[in-house]
């Protein structure tokens, strides 16, 4: 074996030995890893160079690169490299390349916006993403709404209307949905007898002698239902009064399956405690006109409108 090979084999040391016979041994690190470390140096320099990084007194280096964007006061400003501005860009050629489509929902009626293709297409879409960060919340994410809280939008059935008027009108202006406590104004037995009136008005199991007495409490000045539901009790739209003989229930939680002694129940403490928290907020001053013409379209196409 040649003396060249043989030193190779060897475990080099510094030259350095303590106590006589401990010595450090000299492994040096492998080419590729050391050009990586300087490799990583490299790219920290001049990433530090490009975006901001390192704080300097109450500021920090703001780097090279820029981002221009609109604020909310529609001024266009000149910002370092961040995630927010970046975020702000983003919003901000989006909303450019929807502009255009947004200008055409302003100029076509709603008739005409429901017979166009490529309209329906954009509406889809772009309704999609304001019901979601809008609606969503209350009506869920399928406009099913919450029973005893929020309408379901997604069937056929309408508190206020379902036309494109009427619903352009709700999400402008807002609702607030009301029925008095009636717990103070009639007795239990009233209240009993009124339960199952409205019972039988949807087909629901009930006490016939009692939905007889509380069919002349809803027609008489006792109770006076009738004044908001109706003579006929299928509601008013103007008032958001709801319609009792379709089997729909929004303020009634009684889902499918509920017996009738639990529903009945259900409309007993309606009646009893009233309804008071049917509130939706207007909208027309959180959206522009043209936003709430696409939700006005998709909501109209959620429950198949009127």
């Amino acid at each position: 074996m040649s003396e060249q090979k043989l030193q190779s084999q060897t475990v080099q040391t510094t030259g350095h030995a303590w106590d006589g016979d401990l010595q450090e041994y000299n492994n040096p690190l492998p080419v590729w890893w050391v050009y990586t470390f300087y490799a990583t140096v490299i790219f920290a320099i001049v990433y530090w160079i490009i975006y901001p990084s390192w704080p300097v007194g109450k500021d920090w280096i703001g780097g090279a690169s820029q981002i221009s964007y609109v604020n909310s006061a529609g001024e266009t400003k000149t910002h370092s490299w961040n995630t927010r501005a970046l975020l702000l860009e983003d919003l901000n050629q989006a909303a450019a390349e929807q502009k255009p489509y947004f200008d055409k929902v302003s100029a076509m009626s709603y008739a005409q916006i429901a017979k166009d293709p490529e309209m329906n297409g954009f509406i889809l879409s772009a309704g999609k993403a304001l019901f979601a960060d809008n609606c969503a919340p209350c009506h869920q994410a399928g406009g099913q709404g919450v029973p005893g809280f929020f309408p379901n939008l997604a069937d056929d059935d309408w508190l206020y209307g379902g036309s494109f008027d009427k619903i352009h009108q709700t999400i402008t202006g807002g609702r607030r949905g009301y029925m008095p406590t009636f717990n103070e104004v009639l007795s239990g037995e009233q209240i009993d007898q009124l339960a199952h009136f409205v019972a039988s008005l949807s087909g629901t199991e009930h006490d016939g002698a009692k939905a007889t007495a509380g069919r002349a409490l809803f027609q008489g000045e006792a109770a006076a239902c009738y004044f908001c539901h109706g003579t006929d009790a299928k509601g008013r739209t103007e008032i958001g009064a709801p319609n009792l003989t379709d089997n729909i229930w929004l303020w009634v939680d009684a889902p499918a399956g509920t017996g009738a002694a639990a529903k009945v129940g259900a409309i007993r403490s309606v009646i009893a405690n009233g309804v008071n928290k049917g509130v939706m907020p207007a909208w027309g001053d959180r959206l522009t006109p043209e936003q709430i013409k696409v939700l006005t379209v998709y909501v109209h196409e959620l429950g198949g409108g009127q």
